[in-house]
């Protein structure tokens, strides 16, 4: 069963343009994100999808494989579509473009049930929170998940209430997605949703068309880069 990472990268970013080409020890923030994707076990390959020649040509110099996609995308979930629906694959991983310290492990965490369960057709990490003010951050997406490790719902409030204080954990969504070919494909042609709309999260499409997203406990961080704090941020990190 061949699965293959997709990284949608565009250089238009309203609060850090240029992001994906955005040097980090020496080397493009997309480079580092690609290269610990391809330390991943369970994918066979790596593509970049772009819109953006700049981006395209970064990936071809440090050898890898890039293709370019319409500048029509209004989402990087579109982007990876438009790759796929010319994959042989039989599982697609959507990894994000701005976490250069990826760990290759979560990648295989998010890939494992959908290898082990042919029912699956989609599946995301989760991590525990352990400072308040992400939880009650709006920035920082939250998820609640049935007995199976299924979600039940995904929003930027902080869910589930804490009506009594009872030790409840609370779990930051990280937005790695793996997903069947063929409903990847399905669900780019689905009509956006009102939930979706309301909390702009385009995983509740998926819930409120009444299919289930595996959610996988990972002990590992994600850290995004948005904003040149961030960048900054990681770059430190990366000297270290």
């Amino acid at each position: 069963m061949q699965v293959i990472g997709i990284i949608p990268a565009r250089y238009a970013s309203t609060r850090l343009p240029g992001k994906p080409l955005k040097e980090i020890v020496g080397q493009p923030m997309i480079q580092h994100v690609y290269q610990q994707a391809e330390a991943a076990d369970s994918l066979d390959q790596v593509i970049v999808a772009t819109d953006d020649e700049r981006i395209y040509q970064a990936v071809k110099e440090f050898g890898g494989q890039v293709e370019m996609t319409s500048k029509q995308h209004q989402t990087g979930t579109d982007r990876l579509a438009e790759v796929a629906q010319n994959l042989e694959a039989e599982i697609i991983v959507n990894i994000q473009g701005d976490e250069p310290l990826l760990n290759p492990e979560m990648i295989d965490q998010a890939v494992e049930p959908l290898l082990a369960d042919s029912t699956i057709k989609m599946g995301t990490l989760k991590h525990k929170i352990t400072e308040q003010d992400e939880i009650e951050s709006p920035h920082i997406v939250k998820v609640v998940t049935d007995q199976d490790g299924f979600a039940l719902y995904f929003s930027r409030a902080a869910i589930p209430y804490p009506r009594q204080e009872t030790g409840m954990n609370y779990y930051k969504h990280i937005g790695l997605y793996v997903y069947r070919r063929t409903f990847l494909l399905n669900y780019t042609e689905m009509e956006q949703t009102s939930l979706e709309e309301q909390e702009s999260l385009e995983q509740l499409r998926v819930l409120e068309n009444g299919y289930r997203i595996k959610v996988v406990e990972t002990e590992h961080e994600a850290i995004g880069v948005d904003t040149p704090e961030d960048l900054e941020k990681v770059r430190r990190a990366m000297n270290r």
